[in-house]
């Protein structure tokens, strides 16, 4: 591959397909009561709307990754666009429960796009640039689940929440387009497929999932037991779907546990806070979606300046600080009370806490894939997303679990801001260990 100096359609390619499957997993959080309303559903029904996305999405990222590895990233790219773009169609155009199947198909589109579109943007890229577009990468993760909320409420105040999935069909056209005639096809070694591994990752990461969201421990200790049956055949066999040469990096290692506890944090923010501005300071979806802008803002000019702070500080040491910045921005959350109003309780910390995740999420994501060999690159990028994808349900479902008989309004908003400082710290403490302060 010739070294580009410039980054070409390419990379847009890549950031917004990746900010279209975030984002129209966000959009979803601020549009749930009218679209109970439209289609009727119960709240059992409603909250599988998100959980057979999620389901899915985590079932399917490590054989999708792996497979783009085996089979080339180009078709496999293009196959889950045209999955994410028909099944979108679907969801819009759902008059009732069908629409938890159509979206249950949309993770399976979003699984495959994920750890392609970053596997892409390695084999694209290299040196500077490759920095600059992981930043950018990274960047896209945050920006696109917050502003998600703000277009989720907005399109579904003016126009209807139907609208922000059937925009995904033009989108996925074009982005196919694209790709055929910008994209080049990777080399590929021809390699055994082990079908055991990518049976048993479905399995698994179904399972967790779905016994997480549900709170059944025993499909949850099911889930845990083969693991470790998937662990002992993947170290038993030379063409594993992960690796597990991936984790003998510690650094690549503490980034995915991060990585992890970042979402158990985030996703939980992002899910839980819109409820709490509706009951708690009565906004509208609209208005709880706006008064997520102060993150989305300083998140995009923090990521402007990202790649500079990264060669002068190095990966790990932006990383730490992102982490301490994030932590430093929910603590400040916690110790604030709500009846200040929301400028005064949420706006300002906001703003910290969108710094925090603009410096954070995309040393994370480098760190993920950093040397990783070409061959290996999609399943690495694979488990990054699978990290990302997983934590979001475990936090929010361990913060239900224990919060759900509070009924006070301010004790509910401390509690939820106390578990996700913890998820936090603990982040922050596995960075510590997994990465030397001197590295630069």
């Amino acid at each position: 591959m010739k070294n580009k100096k410039t980054f070409g359609l390419v990379l847009f390619i890549i950031l917004f397909s990746y900010f279209l499957i975030l984002m129209d997993n966000s959009i979803i959080f601020t549009s749930t009561v009218k679209t109970s309303q439209d289609l009727n559903m119960n709240e059992a029904s409603l909250s599988w709307v998100s959980n057979a996305y999620t389901i899915t999405f985590g079932g399917f990222l490590l054989l999708a990754g792996r497979l783009g590895d085996l089979m080339g990233r180009k078709i496999i790219f293009v196959s889950g666009l045209f999955i994410f773009g028909l099944s979108s169609l679907a969801v819009g155009l759902s008059t009732s429960t069908e629409m938890i199947i159509a979206r249950a198909v949309q993770g399976i589109g979003s699984a495959i796009i994920a750890p392609t579109s970053l596997a892409l943007l390695m084999d694209s890229y290299q040196g500077n640039l490759r920095m600059k577009a992981i930043s950018y990468y990274g960047a896209t993760a945050g920006i696109g689940s917050s502003f998600g909320l703000i277009l989720g409420g907005w399109l579904t105040s003016a126009i209807s929440w139907r609208v922000g999935f059937l925009l995904n069909v033009p989108f996925s056209l074009l982005l196919i387009v694209l790709t055929l005639a910008k994209v080049q096809q990777n080399e590929i070694k021809p390699s055994k497929i082990d079908f055991l591994g990518s049976l048993l990752s479905v399995i698994i990461s179904v399972l967790f999932v779905y016994g997480i969201t549900i709170s059944n421990l025993l499909i949850i200790v099911a889930s845990l037991i083969l693991i470790l049956v998937f662990l002992l055949w993947e170290k038993r066999i030379t063409y594993a779907l992960i690796p597990l040469e991936l984790f003998k990096n510690r650094n690549r290692t503490g980034s995915y546990i991060a990585r992890f506890t970042f979402m158990m944090a985030m996703l939980t923010y992002w899910f839980i806070l819109p409820q709490i501005m509706q009951k708690m300071y009565n906004f509208s979806p609209l208005e709880s979606g706006l008064a997520f802008l102060p993150l989305t803002l300083v998140n995009f000019i923090a990521a402007l300046f990202l790649p500079k702070l990264t060669k002068a500080l190095g990966n790990s040491k932006v990383m730490i600080l992102g982490q301490v910045i994030l932590l430093t921005g929910m603590f400040l959350s916690f110790i604030s009370q709500p009846e200040w109003g929301y400028f005064y309780a949420m706006a300002f910390q906001m703003m910290i806490i969108g710094l925090g995740q603009g410096w954070l999420l995309a040393p994370l994501t480098a760190a993920g894939v950093a040397g990783v060999p070409p061959e290996l690159s999609g399943a690495a990028s694979g488990l990054t997303n699978m990290m990302h994808q997983l934590g979001g349900p475990v936090g929010l479902s361990i913060v239900v679990l224990f919060s759900s008989s509070v009924i006070d309004l301010s004790a509910y908003y401390h509690l939820i801001m106390a578990f996700i400082t913890v998820f936090l710290l603990i982040g922050f403490l596995v960075l510590i260990f997994t990465n030397p302060v001197n590295e630069k």
